[in-house]
């Protein structure tokens, strides 16, 4: 309760920090990997927030509520398998005849 009361000031100061993201984690008993899979993201997409030092706060709500959770001695894993998240779509694939989202026009191959 304590850190949930840290974490909520920080909101009101600003974003929450990597760290204190993957402190709830740790309280939640899970890890960025397992995080991920429940929100249906890829790992690297939370793991590169670490670069920012910062975490979006929809990612850090939902961290502290899953480690508030914990806590309390509540599973969440049944609500995701209820609410089944859809997979997020990754941003700037590429399109067939497109190397890698490039903007480049459509290239002709001679056979």
């Amino acid at each position: 309760m304590i850190l949930c009361a840290r974490l909520i000031k920080t909101w009101a100061f600003g974003a929450v920090t990597y760290d204190d993201f993957i402190t709830e984690l740790n309280k939640a008993g899970l890890t960025v990997r397992r995080f991920a899979d429940l929100m249906r993201m890829q790992p690297n997409s939370i793991s590169n927030n670490k670069k920012k030092g910062e975490i979006p706060d929809h990612l850090a709500v939902i961290a502290s509520l899953l480690a508030e959770m914990s806590t309390h001695a509540i599973d969440f894993e049944p609500i995701f398998t209820r609410l089944e998240p859809s997979r997020k779509k990754p941003r700037g694939a590429s399109k067939p005849g497109k190397f890698a989202g490039d903007p480049q026009g459509v290239l002709e191959l001679v056979k």
